[in-house]
C-alpha cells in the first residue's frame, strides 16, 4: 500500500473573517474531493485569516500512481487556486 500526502499552504490576501478563509477552503477541498478523488483536511493555522494550510491524501497500490494523482492536483491548484500558494511538499508513504 503506498500513502501519499500533499501539503499546501496558502496566503489569503485581504481576507479579514475566518468566513471568507471557509468559503475558500470549502472550495478547494470540494474540487480535490471531486476531481481527484482525494481525502483533504484543514490541519494548521484554523484560527488565522491570512493562512491556509490543508493536507490531501491519497492511497493506491503504486507509487507512480499516487504520484500522478497528487501532481495533477498540485498542477490544477496552481492554475485557478483563488489564493497565494506559498509552499508545498509531496510525500509518499509505504507500508
Amino acid at each position: 500500500m503506498i500513502i501519499g500526502v500533499l501539503s499546501l499552504e496558502f496566503r489569503l490576501h485581504g481576507n479579514r473573517s475566518l468566513k471568507g478563509k471557509r468559503k475558500i477552503s470549502l472550495s478547494l477541498k470540494q474540487k480535490l474531493r471531486n476531481k481527484f478523488n482525494l481525502s483533504v483536511s484543514e490541519v494548521e493555522a484554523m484560527d488565522s485569516h491570512e493562512r491556509l494550510i490543508l493536507a490531501a491524501v491519497t492511497v493506491a497500490n503504486e507509487t507512480r500512481k499516487v504520484e500522478s494523482r497528487l501532481s495533477k492536483a498540485l498542477a490544477m491548484i496552481e492554475a485557478m487556486a483563488p489564493a497565494e500558494l506559498v509552499h508545498c511538499e509531496t510525500e509518499i508513504f509505504s507500508s
